[in-house]
């Protein structure tokens, strides 16, 4: 199910989608993202953009994402909160 996009502070617009299943997190991948390291360098490196994976309830997560994303949260609580 598509969320809500959000907008962060520093402009960036963030898409997420929620769903419902048993997924094994060793499975992920992330897509990647050059950058140039060390900066003014000119040396390209290509990174991850998300580097691990972890399950957190609700309130643990609201903690750790950045503040603009917890939006997701709680409008996938209160999507799921409708369904009951």
């Amino acid at each position: 199910m598509a969320l809500q996009p959000v907008k962060q502070k520093g402009g960036k617009t963030v898409y997420a989608w929620a769903l419902e299943g048993d997924i094994e997190t060793s499975g992920l991948y992330s897509n990647t993202v050059q950058i140039e390291w060390p900066p003014r360098s000119s040396r390209m490196i290509e990174i991850p953009e998300v580097d691990q994976w972890e399950w957190f309830s609700s309130a643990e997560a609201k903690m750790k994402i950045n503040t603009a994303q917890a939006a997701f949260i709680e409008e996938l609580e209160r999507k799921l909160s409708e369904v009951e």
